[in-house]
């Protein structure tokens, strides 16, 4: 063999390493600021009502990896991205009601931007649909499945070809619907309080495991990395000496209300 052929074959069994581990790896894209996801809980909202396309754009300008959306239902059927039941707490003028009890319309008619700042005004409640569209091909989507139904969503994410650029938060209950309705899709389990961290990884076997800051720790890491699983931590309180204990913890991703002071915390590692 001439160093020509050699070359060439060690090409080709470096592209056909690349290609077995970009298959083998539960998410589409690699982390943009070393080697920890960024995770804009609600899209980047500060002075920005949370849960808009204006909080999930903002996510994207600042780099963060997903925008974590919150899915309820709709009278009419129509999926969208609020996190409380009701409406009530994002008007100004007093309209209140279930999100169940409204429809798509009714809901859009609804002014959630202004109690933030007069600028909002014309912020409204963002649909499943247009999440999709926004963010295909931009940043990953961390869905926690509010009040939504799995076979219907999967189905939405399925057309849009984000099966691997989409994380499901949800019950250890609900991952062999998820799986069942979409192979493909990357079901992400919040650990029920109480139960056993090793019993869930077996019969779960996740990807990726979500839990909330008070349930992590590095006891709660390594049987998930030896397990083969992520793991996706939930910090509210946007401190710096929670992500650097999360990090020294073996954390692969930190939810954030500060993406953009969490992404320069990283960038300074």
């Amino acid at each position: 063999m001439n160093y020509i052929q050699l070359f060439t074959s060690i090409s080709c069994l470096v592209v056909l390493m690349t290609e077995v581990s970009d298959a083998e790896s539960p998410l589409a894209a690699r982390p943009k600021h070393g080697g920890t996801y960024v995770i804009a809980h609600r899209g980047a909202h500060n002075g920005i009502p949370e849960n808009t396309l204006a909080a999930y754009r903002k996510a994207i300008e600042l780099g963060a990896d997903f925008v974590e959306i919150d899915l309820r239902t709709t009278r009419d059927g129509k999926y969208v991205s609020i996190h409380n039941s009701t409406v009530d707490a994002y008007v100004v003028d007093g309209t209140k009601g279930a999100v169940r009890d409204l429809t798509l319309d009714e809901i859009r008619k609804i002014d959630i931007g202004s109690r933030v700042g007069p600028q909002w005004k014309n912020e409204r409640v963002p649909t499943f649909e247009e999440i999709l569209k926004l963010c295909q091909g931009k940043i990953g989507i961390y869905l926690d499945l509010k009040d939504a139904p799995i076979v219907e969503v999967a189905r939405e994410i399925q057309r849009y070809e984000m099966q691997r650029r989409v994380v499901w938060c949800i019950s250890p209950k609900q991952v062999a619907a998820v799986r069942n309705a979409c192979p493909q899709c990357i079901p992400m389990p919040d650990p029920d309080p109480g139960a056993s961290l090793p019993a869930m990884l077996q019969e779960t076997r996740p990807q990726i495991v979500a839990p909330v800051w008070g349930d992590f720790s590095a006891n709660f890491s390594e049987p998930c990395h030896a397990a083969g699983a992520l793991v996706f931590v939930d910090e509210k309180e946007s401190a710096k000496e929670n992500w650097q204990q999360a990090l020294d913890w073996g954390a692969d991703g930190i939810q954030t209300d500060a993406p953009e002071k969490l992404i320069a915390f990283l960038k300074g590692q």
